[in-house]
């Protein structure tokens, strides 16, 4: 009888998600916040528009959700344009 080998079934996880969050200040023009949303996150004119108000109105607002990298990558994205631009726009990033 030849011997059989069992292979172990490897459960592969989704990797854990992240949500990248605008917050809103007094000085940050609002059609800037507009443009990271556009240039950056690769949204519409109006969802990026929406968004904004969102930020505006209630102090933050999701751009997005993505894995730690992706999102890590678009934080440090929003800060340098933020400090091209003189705009004191801070983002944060935290697990969904």
């Amino acid at each position: 009888m030849p011997k059989t080998k069992t292979l172990e079934k490897n459960k592969l996880q989704e990797p854990k998600m992240f949500k990248v969050i605008l917050l809103n200040d007094d000085v940050t023009t609002m059609d800037f916040v507009i443009e990271v949303l556009m240039n950056i996150f690769y949204h519409d004119f109006e969802t990026a528009s929406k968004i904004m108000l969102e930020v505006h109105l209630n102090g933050s607002g999701v751009c997005g959700i993505y894995t730690q990298e992706i999102a890590l990558s678009k934080q440090k994205k929003v800060f340098d344009a933020a400090k091209i631009a003189n705009f004191p726009l801070r983002v944060r990033v935290e697990e969904e």
